[in-house]
């Protein structure tokens, strides 16, 4: 699995989320997480929750981290949102060490009980799919600057840090399958 944290800014609007785009964009073609930050529109062609769709809602913030994480080893939607409600409770454990204390319901962080985070996870016909995000600023929903979190290097840090600890996690899981011997097997 590869972490890129993209250095120029880029607008999440939802079409990233589709599959193969880290290999159509920058030719990577394993589980990958890419990291970047710019402004979230996302338009209501790209809106994968049907809740959200069929509400109009709005998904935007002015400033966030966009993590967009793709794994090919499966197609199933219960692993999908498995591994979704996994990265959520590592970029919890990640903020809990810098000092910010967050709540988790579901696949959601809220910080001082203001919504954090937004998170999407869906499949296709070849791969597994994630979007969280992570406001920087929202003059709405809760975000890293009012946690205390700003700065470009305190930013890229955290991009960084989050980034390959989902990485490292599934270092440790295959570690972990290559060592387990089957159930019934002496």
């Amino acid at each position: 699995m590869k972490c890129i944290i993209l250095p120029e800014k880029l607008d999440y609007d939802g079409s990233q989320i589709s599959s193969l785009w880290a290999y159509s964009s920058f030719g990577v073609q394993e589980d990958s997480v890419i990291v970047f930050r710019g402004a979230c529109d996302v338009k209501i062609e790209h809106m994968i929750d049907l809740e959200d769709r069929r509400a109009n809602e709005s998904i935007w913030s002015e400033d966030m981290l966009s993590f967009i994480i793709e794994h090919f080893d499966s197609t199933d939607m219960k692993l999908i949102y498995s591994r979704q409600r996994l990265f959520t409770a590592i970029v919890r454990e990640y903020l809990e060490e810098l000092g910010i204390n967050t709540s988790r319901a579901g696949d959601d962080l809220f910080f001082k009980g203001k919504k954090l985070t937004v998170s999407i996870a869906s499949t296709s016909a070849i791969s597994q799919k994630i979007h969280f995000g992570i406001n920087v600023s929202h003059e709405v929903y809760g975000n890293l600057k009012e946690a205390g979190i700003e700065g470009e290097e305190n930013i890229v840090r955290l991009m960084q840090g989050i980034g390959e600890a989902y990485v490292s996690e599934f270092g440790d899981i295959e570690k972990d399958l290559r060592k387990s011997r089957p159930l019934g097997v002496a």
